[in-house]
């Protein structure tokens, strides 16, 4: 918990996404401040709450039939269910939209217009609401109409053929990133366009509609590799873990097991070799710079890695350490969080969770926004479905009468 003012505090966000991209969105808001609350389907929520194993347990240790990835997204958030199939939910969610700040979702194109709950019906009735929509090839164009998903997407960006290893090696062939990287990268930038809009509305007391697609964020992350066949006319291929424009930029075999060398410039190099007993490496004409080593890769590394294969991964990395060597291990994710400095910046949170459903806490990785002045709050754990309904009802003045009624109804 945190004394100091958190950045967003005030802006209201009515989440309505599910899954990963919206999700990952609204919780970058609700570590920054915002009160989002994510409205999700009576008895059934989102679906990444079914999406195990592997699931939380409870005090006990035994596990429980809430699945862990809606954990890593949900945090800081306040669940509320409604039906928004029902007349009456459709009008719950236009009264709580008529008084947010910010409208999230992740509906196919036209989803949601058949409940009055498009961006034109509810930004006429609330012009400085910024509705910011998640699809996955976005509003026009011939593949608009179709559903998009994180897989299908690395595939067809080309990102799958430039991950893993070329074909004609063992274990050659397309991969996907081992994280729904498009899904996460979307939802960073559409964190950022919704920031952008509320500055924007500061000015103008506007807001507006912001469309964002899976599709393009996964041709915009593509960053050099994409800029590189664009200004050559070659697609880049496959090559597991060297990199395309630079060496040596890339795992090598050690005594115990592997490690990562990332060496960017001259100088790093230069002090890699004299650290390692071959300062004639970087006298070799063949060496001197990294076009050079790039071009003579196919000499350079074998004999980096009849060096490397003498020493431990640790000897490696204390003896380069203080040279200004990027090196390091390759870890698990057991191994990255028992890291000395993972733990120093705090980066597993603990938070409580008071739902009455046997799980007593949450444990999630902490926001990586650093601000000095207004740091990321910690106030919910991830909810459970429908925790905060009667609660956060009542904020929008639906009165206890009121409350039964739609109870009784189905509708929340």
């Amino acid at each position: 918990m945190t004394a100091k003012p958190a950045a967003l505090d005030g802006i209201k966000v009515l989440d309505l996404s599910r899954v990963l991209a919206g999700p990952w969105c609204t919780q970058i808001l609700a570590d920054l401040g915002a009160d989002v609350i994510k409205i999700e389907r009576p008895g059934v929520g989102d679906d990444t709450r079914t999406w195990g194993p592997p699931f939380i347990k409870d005090a006990d240790g035994n596990d429980t039939d809430q699945a862990s990835y809606f954990t890593a997204c949900n945090r800081n958030k306040r669940s509320v269910t409604v039906d928004m199939a029902t007349p009456d939910g459709q009008a719950l969610l236009k009264q709580m939209a008529a008084q947010s700040d910010i409208v999230v979702e992740n509906f196919k194109t036209g989803g949601l217009k058949q409940y009055g709950l498009d961006h034109e019906a509810l930004r006429a009735a609330n012009p400085r609401l910024i509705y910011c929509s998640v699809t996955g090839f976005g509003h026009d164009g011939p593949y608009a109409e179709r559903a998009g998903y994180d897989l299908m997407i690395q595939a067809m960006t080309g990102m799958m053929s430039i991950t893993g290893r070329p074909d004609d090696v063992p274990g050659g062939g397309p991969l996907r990133v081992g994280v729904a990287l498009t899904d996460l990268f979307t939802g960073v930038y559409a964190s950022t366009a919704i920031l952008a809009a509320l500055q924007v509305r500061d000015r103008t007391g506007e807001g507006q509609h912001i469309d964002m697609a899976l599709l393009d964020v996964g041709m915009a992350i593509l960053a050099n590799q994409a800029s590189a066949f664009l200004n050559t006319g070659k697609a880049p291929e496959r090559q597991g873990n060297t990199h395309p424009s630079l060496a040596p930029y890339q795992d090598f075999p050690t005594l115990d097991g592997s490690m990562l060398l990332a060496i960017g410039n001259n100088g790093q190099f230069a002090r890699f070799c004299e650290a390692a007993g071959h300062a004639e490496w970087a006298a070799d004409a063949r060496f001197a710079t990294n076009t050079l080593r790039v071009k003579h890769r196919g000499v350079l590394i074998p004999m980096m890695e009849e060096l490397t294969r003498t020493r431990t991964t640790a000897d490696w990395v204390t003896l380069l350490e203080d040279k200004a060597v990027p090196c390091g291990p390759i870890n698990d994710i057991a191994q990255a969080f028992d890291d000395a400095q993972v733990k120093s910046r705090g980066l597993a949170v603990t938070l409580p969770r008071h739902a009455g459903d046997g799980i007593e806490s949450i444990t999630g990785v902490a926001s990586p926004l650093r601000l000095t002045a207004t740091p990321p709050v910690l106030r919910h754990a991830p909810p459970a479905l429908g925790q905060h309904t009667r609660e956060v009802l009542a904020e929008f003045g639906i009165d206890a009468a009121r409350f039964d009624a739609l109870r009784s109804a189905g509708v929340v």
